[in-house]
């Protein structure tokens, strides 16, 4: 048990907690778990780039995003609607593995990229537009004026957001599939595109990535936050 405990730290524990609970708290919740939908959004977005193109991306005040696409094959179809999820959970360790090391600038502009060509290319709607200048000024805000401990606490904030919402959606998406397979969103758009595999297996596989990434930040020792 203690070799299990020396790979996570106190930090951890507690920002899990607080992002917990806020974003479950009305309106506020909301606006913050919409980072998660940006990175999803974003990895379709991405990988829809590579053989089609990214017609719009809109983002809405109750956490939900929409890409629209369209692809040259079949196979860029496939990988942008995989995409999503992974990304998702990718980002997530990557941040916790950037605030590990102390690399807070490079995540900073990480996230800041993700938010300049959501703003610049793909998101026209009104909300979407709000919330990227809004939580983009936050983000320049941080990169220039923050000081070591406070950048370092707000991207801990921000990291554990992702992580949570990571696995969160994913486990939903994994209970759609098999309550409403029909309904399930990617996993359902991938049952579609794959008529030989139901909606339930990528269900699974949706909830299995984001576990997988969760225990690379374990080995990683990503998750281990010193002061």
């Amino acid at each position: 048990m203690k070799k299990i405990m020396d790979k996570f730290s106190w930090k951890f524990f507690l920002f899990i907690g607080i992002a917990i609970i806020l974003t479950n708290i009305p309106f506020i919740g909301n606006y913050v778990r919409l980072i998660n939908t940006v990175i999803h959004e974003s990895g379709h977005a991405l990988m829809a780039l590579i053989g089609g193109k990214v017609h719009k991306i809109s983002l809405f005040m109750n956490t939900e995003g929409v890409t629209y696409t369209s692809h040259n094959g079949w196979f860029s179809g496939f990988y942008t609607g995989i995409a999503g999820y992974v990304f998702s959970s990718m980002i997530a360790f990557l941040s916790f593995w950037l605030i590990s090391r102390k690399k807070y600038k490079p995540l900073i502009v990480i996230l800041l990229i993700f938010i300049g060509l959501n703003l610049v290319f793909w998101v026209r709607n009104f909300y979407g537009l709000f919330w990227l200048i809004s939580f983009g000024a936050l983000f320049i805000l941080l990169l220039l004026k923050g000081s070591s401990t406070f950048v370092q606490n707000c991207l801990l904030l921000i990291a554990s957001i992702l992580l949570v919402e990571s696995i969160t959606s994913s486990f939903t998406i994994l209970l759609l599939s098999f309550t409403q397979p029909f309904y399930a969103g990617d996993a359902t758009g991938l049952a579609k595109a794959t008529a030989f595999i139901p909606a339930q297996v990528w269900g699974i596989f949706f909830f299995v990535q984001a576990i997988a990434f969760l225990y690379a930040g374990f080995k990683t020792g990503a998750f281990r936050i010193e002061n």
